[in-house]
């Protein structure tokens, strides 16, 4: 009886660290500190591509090259990385786009993933710029206003919720595709926003990153410690 009790113990322990995590992460790590991405599983093929970029170490050495204070920080361009101090950056790519993914429970709050673009008429998205969402808060007159004038249609109550508390950049949905959030070291956006800029929204110190992906335990871990601790998160399936 012990052996059987000590073999179903075994079964469990094994079958748990076994488990998936729900999620795919990456780390963003800088000189100003790191952040932890959640990517949606609701838009694979931006997830799938982001991956993909990062295992392939992609990222590594590329700068933050525009920097909006209240708006976001943006990333991801190949021509950025050992670019001469002053030099314009934002047209780097990797020659595909990805196709727009857009969902209507995924928007623009504050420590959104989100995929930069050209103005191609299908809003495909870059294959390898991204932004992370900074933003401010809206009061319901201002969201007003927005999905009057820029939007052309209204968000959903849960949204403006968040607007009005935790912030964003609620004129960007379904304009850009946002393919995951911040879930750790939201604090990072906020150090990067603050920057000193040039002319060209680019910061005067150049912030470099490495974004590596979690391992399957690694993201086990992180799910049990985030389970119920943050009321913002948009995916609730931990």
């Amino acid at each position: 009886m012990k052996n059987l009790f000590l073999v179903v113990l075994l079964c469990l322990s094994l079958g748990s660290y076994a488990a998936k995590p729900k999620h795919q992460y990456v780390r963003i790590s800088t000189d100003k500190g790191e952040c932890i991405i959640m990517l949606y599983n609701q838009t694979p093929l931006h997830r799938d591509n982001f991956l993909k970029l990062a295992k392939e170490k992609f990222y590594n050495g590329t700068l933050f090259h525009r920097v909006i204070q209240n708006f976001m920080i943006q990333g991801g361009d190949p021509d950025s990385r050992n670019a001469a101090r002053g030099a314009a950056l934002g047209e780097g790519d990797v020659g595909y786009q990805v196709p727009a993914e857009f969902r209507d429970s995924l928007f623009h709050k504050k420590g959104v993933l989100a995929a930069a673009r050209d103005n191609n008429p299908e809003k495909a998205s870059s294959g390898c710029q991204f932004y992370i969402v900074q933003g401010k808060t809206y009061t319901d007159e201002q969201l007003d206003a927005i999905e009057t004038k820029r939007l052309q249609f209204k968000l959903p109550e849960r949204h403006r919720a968040v607007y009005r508390t935790l912030g964003g950049s609620p004129h960007l949905d379904r304009n850009y595709t946002a393919f995951g959030e911040v879930v750790q070291g939201l604090e990072l956006v906020d150090s990067i926003a603050v920057l000193q800029t040039d002319e060209r929204d680019r910061p005067v110190t150049d912030v470099k990153m490495d974004v590596s992906v979690l391992k399957r335990r690694q993201a086990r871990k992180l799910e049990k410690a985030l389970k119920g601790s943050n009321p913002f998160v948009i995916n609730k399936e931990f």
